[in-house]
């Protein structure tokens, strides 16, 4: 048996004598921190908060018209713990619904707060989502198969988020908490993406779990879906003769016009003095460009700066028709 000093000696001495082999090369060491393996890049992480944030508005937008009721779905989150973390941190009696992909053998779990649970079933049962505030009891069959509607509409608007049309995800029956390592192994890490959902003056926590083979699987879509860098010289299109004029500058004022000033007020005129141009304050000025009138305008302030509200448009423009 060799002690751990023995054991190092000999591993330096293998080490000095492969440096001193004729082309040989020494070895690179890097320390390693394993508790970053499996870590989301950056560049991961702000491709699919970016997808998740428009699946929270088109989301919300189903679910209203669905419900028939006005709510609001906010992208809260997106994190990364262990799958027994994720366990052991889930509210007694969640909702909790897992959806397998139709062509690859991988499952996104999807977990709902049951304070939002009762007041979507009473929207759609015909209630106005009140009921018993912070209720806690198990669902009934109606409920669940009521539910798995729920998790359908939501299957469907991750695929249109994702763009999937090759795979189409399929909604299965809600599982218990306890059973979720069977979709990861135990030591896996899962990601979670987080929403807020207000309704009916209820506010809980809408969760969707990809563990890593369906992680790996939806990255790769979104990157196939990114438009591709071109690579090489970069030849710039000539603007049209459209977008050229658009970027035209034109002298553009706001106007009292047809006032007539005497000229003994304009010749008295000096720092500090206040002209009087008899104009009736109710009567709109004018906006102009290059003196052509265009706007009927009332002088506003924006911030510190002045300002023009525009009206109606004038009666004649000489540049409309062209």
């Amino acid at each position: 048996m060799f002690d751990q000093e023995q054991i190092d000696s000999m591993l330096k001495a293998s080490r000095q004598a492969d440096s001193r082999k004729p082309g040989g090369k020494p070895r690179s060491v890097y320390p390693c921190n394993f508790r970053s393996a499996g870590r989301l890049s950056n560049e991961n992480a702000r491709a699919l908060t970016a997808i998740h944030e428009t699946f929270a508005r088109h989301f919300a937008s189903a679910l209203d018209v669905y419900l028939g009721s006005g709510l609001e779905v906010k992208f809260q989150a997106l994190d990364q713990l262990p799958i027994k973390d994720h366990i052991s941190s889930i509210p007694p009696l969640s909702y909790i619904a897992p959806c397998s992909l139709s062509t690859v053998p991988s499952t996104m779990i999807v977990e709902c707060d049951i304070h939002l649970v009762f007041p979507i079933i009473d929207l759609l049962m015909g209630g106005n989502g009140g009921g018993p505030v912070n209720e806690t009891r198990e669902l009934s069959e109606i409920e669940e198969e009521i539910m798995h509607d729920v998790t359908t509409l939501i299957a469907r608007q991750a695929e249109n988020a994702w763009r999937m049309p090759s795979m189409s995800l399929v909604p299965n029956r809600r599982i218990k908490a306890s059973v979720l390592h069977q979709y990861c192994p135990p030591n896996e890490k899962v990601t979670l993406v987080k929403f807020e959902i207000e309704i009916a003056g209820v506010t809980g926590s809408l969760q969707l779990v990809f563990p890593t083979l369906f992680l790996n699987i939806l990255i790769k879509q979104i990157k196939m879906e990114q438009p591709q860098k071109k690579r090489g010289a970069r030849f710039f299109p000539t603007p049209s003769l459209r977008d050229r004029i658009l970027d035209c500058d034109f002298e553009v004022a706001a106007e009292l016009l047809n006032i007539k000033v005497a000229v003994k007020d304009l010749i008295s005129l000096q720092p500090g003095s206040v002209l009087k141009l008899r104009a009736p304050v109710r009567s709109p000025g004018k906006l102009t460009v290059k003196g052509e009138e265009v706007f009927e305008a009332v002088p506003v302030r924006n911030g510190t700066q002045k300002a023009a509200q525009l009206g109606r448009r004038a009666q004649r423009s000489s540049w409309e028709g062209e």
